[in-house]
C-alpha cells in the first residue's frame, strides 16, 4: 500500500511541474500591445515585457505582422544595446530617456550565421530606459529626430 502512495504522489508532482513548465514555456509566445504616439504618429506595438521576451524581440520574425513595432522598458536607465539576434529583417531602433528620443540607429541588417558572441552590438549615445523596434525606413520616412515624443496612450 504504501508503494501505490509513493507512487501516485511521485506522478502527481510530476504532473503538477509539466504543467508549470508548460505555462512558463508557452508565455513567451503570448506578447500584450499598446498604442502609443511617436512624433504624433500612432502605433501599435508588441510590449517584450520580460527578459525572456525581451531577450528575444524580433527574432525569428519575417515581418511585423499586424504592429507596426515592439517596445521594450526597463525600471532603470542606461545604454541599452540591441543586436540583431536572429533577425530575419532590417531595423530602425529608437532608444528614449523619459519619454524623449536620445539616440536612433536606421536601418540596422539582419546577421545571418553570426554566432552570439560576434554580434554587433548597437549602444545609444546615452543612457535610455525605452527603445523602440520599427520597420526600417520609418525614422527617416517619418523625420524622427533626437528630442521627438514618445507618449504610451493605452
Amino acid at each position: 500500500m504504501e508503494q501505490k502512495t509513493q507512487n501516485k504522489l511521485t506522478i502527481a508532482f510530476v504532473v503538477f511541474f509539466g504543467i508549470c513548465f508548460l505555462i512558463a514555456g508557452l508565455s513567451r509566445y503570448f506578447w500584450s500591445d499598446a498604442n502609443v504616439v511617436l512624433d504624433g504618429k500612432k502605433l501599435n506595438v508588441l510590449i517584450a515585457e520580460d527578459s525572456v521576451q525581451q531577450f528575444k524581440g524580433l527574432g525569428g520574425r519575417k515581418d511585423f505582422g499586424e504592429y507596426d513595432g515592439m517596445i521594450f522598458i526597463y525600471d532603470e536607465a542606461f545604454k541599452i544595446g540591441v543586436v540583431m539576434r536572429d533577425m530575419e529583417m532590417p531595423i530602425d531602433v529608437v532608444w528614449f530617456y523619459d519619454g524623449k528620443v536620445v539616440d536612433i540607429a536606421p536601418n540596422l541588417q539582419p546577421e545571418p550565421g553570426v554566432k552570439e558572441a560576434d554580434l554587433r552590438v548597437y549602444l545609444p549615445r546615452g543612457k535610455a530606459n525605452v527603445f523602440l523596434e520599427l520597420e526600417a525606413g520609418w525614422t527617416e520616412k517619418n523625420g524622427l529626430k533626437i528630442g521627438d515624443e514618445l507618449k504610451v496612450v493605452e
